[in-house]
């Protein structure tokens, strides 16, 4: 399975948020090697989950305390990354679809264009958000 690297086009220009971000690209990829090599892939699923949702809670709370003016669909963005991983979790619970591949297909593609568009555009604006 093809692991999910870094990219410098991923980079929001804050560097603890980049950490951050590399920070779920790693529980990505062992949810991806748990998935491929047989590893518990439950708890790797609930780790990534977790570490997203958290990040996301985050972010927003920052959003939500600096006023900020695209917080809504911002939100809406985190949204539908977390109903994709839940769709991804319900086919793996049914046996059903790769999802390694398709995992590492959709979070490749949203981390692009979620850091790219949204978090760049956030960050530019208010900086780093409190860890």
């Amino acid at each position: 399975m093809p692991r999910m690297e870094w990219k410098d086009s991923f980079s929001v220009g804050v560097p603890a948020v980049d950490h951050e971000h590399k920070e779920l690209i790693d529980l990505v990829n062992r949810l991806g090697a748990a998935l491929t090599d047989g590893g518990d892939a439950d708890a790797a699923f609930g780790d990534l989950f977790r570490g997203i949702s958290a990040h996301f809670a985050l972010e927003e709370k920052f959003m939500r305390e600096e006023a900020y003016d695209q917080l809504a669909q911002h939100k809406a963005d985190h949204e539908r990354l977390l109903d994709e991983l839940r769709d991804i979790m319900s086919d793996y619970e049914s046996g059903t679809g790769d999802q390694a591949d398709r995992m590492i297909a959709a979070l490749d593609h949203w981390f692009t264009e979620h850091f790219k568009t949204h978090d760049a555009r956030l960050h530019s604006r208010l900086g780093a958000h409190p860890h």
